[in-house]
């Protein structure tokens, strides 16, 4: 089934956090211009809002502007917000899945996630994955994928995501900057429509390892990888210092900057722009974006939660389907 006419579907993440404060948000501003849905147990919603519950995504054109549409999901235990609950794990899961399903079946035309507790889904589920981005892969049976930050100064994506420091080397090879890179590359191409991108690496060490003095990974595999792929026609450049490729002047050089670390990227297109940064995961066969901020269990219910960076991650999903559609 194609994902003509249908909506975006947001899923709820954890439901003590502020991810259903600022899905709530987040659709009240979108309303009159992209169709949403939201899987969610009812219970969890405001009750001064009207909502339709249905078992799937409807079309587009049967969604109510003035009320929320709702695909029932049932957690069984009240929530205190705030207060994040282990046995809301398994149901928390199951709205991930649930959207994958629907997002493969072309039920809808991307998803938007909420966000979870990687440490409340493990003790409550003994989920096994570091992230959410990695779960999704998972369920996609996708080896090549990667956590793209876009707002509107940069595009990162960390090489290495859910990583401790002292392990990022063990995550680090040939192999995997050269899928990095050509992911990047193609995401760039096929989903922003850049024909020749032009994509910045960084270095893993101080001064990109000052030619093997500061360390030999820029020398053992992450030039040698940059070198392999110029001569295929990737337009790149590195390894970059990553201290002095995010100026402004530099940053207007390139398309997308691959960074060998989470901190690495995240910092700079947080410090530039922290509200409107959006999470788009590349390399999968749907899209999906997540807002660039986690569960704030110590804010949620507290009238307080910002929903930019949400609003954002859904108006990036519905343009990135609608240009998926035109291109077909």
């Amino acid at each position: 089934m194609k994902n003509e006419n249908k909506p975006v579907l947001i899923t709820c993440g954890d439901p003590a956090g502020v991810g259903p404060e600022v899905a709530v948000s987040a659709w009240k501003a979108l309303k009159e211009e992209i169709p949403l849905c939201l899987i969610i147990d009812p219970q969890f919603l405001p009750s001064d809002i009207d909502i339709k519950v249905l078992s799937e995504p409807p079309n587009s054109k049967d969604i109510e502007k003035n009320t929320l549409t709702v695909i029932k999901q049932k957690f069984g235990d009240n929530r205190t917000v705030g207060e994040p609950n282990p046995r809301h794990a398994e149901a928390i899961i199951k709205v991930v899945e649930r959207a994958v399903q629907f997002a493969k079946s072309g039920k809808c035309s991307a998803i938007c996630t909420m966000p979870i507790s990687k440490s409340i889904l493990k003790d409550g589920a003994n989920f096994r994955f570091p992230g959410h981005t990695e779960y999704l892969a998972h369920l996609d049976e996708s080896r090549n994928f990667a956590m793209m930050l876009v707002n509107r100064y940069l595009k990162v994506v960390p090489a290495t995501i859910h990583v401790p420091i002292k392990d990022v080397t063990k995550y680090l090879n040939a192999e995997k900057i050269e899928k990095i890179i050509k992911t990047t590359h193609q995401e760039l191409v096929n989903r922003f429509s850049i024909t020749n991108p032009h994509i910045w690496i960084s270095g893993l060490n101080p001064h990109a390892g000052e030619n093997g003095t500061i360390g030999d990974e820029e020398k053992e595999y992450i030039s040698p990888v940059i070198k392999k792929l110029q001569s295929e026609g990737y337009n790149l450049l590195g390894p970059i210092s990553a201290d002095t490729m995010f100026y402004e002047k530099k940053r207007r050089k390139f398309d997308a900057a691959i960074c060998m670390y989470h901190d690495q990227a995240l910092i700079p297109i947080k410090t530039l722009d922290f509200h409107t940064s959006v999470n788009l995961t590349i390399g999968l066969s749907f899209i999906r974006t997540s807002p660039d901020h986690g569960t704030a269990f110590d804010i949620a219910g507290k009238n307080l939660a910002n929903p930019t960076s949400a609003i954002e991650a859904i108006k990036l999903a519905w343009n990135l389907a609608k240009k998926e559609q035109r291109d077909k």
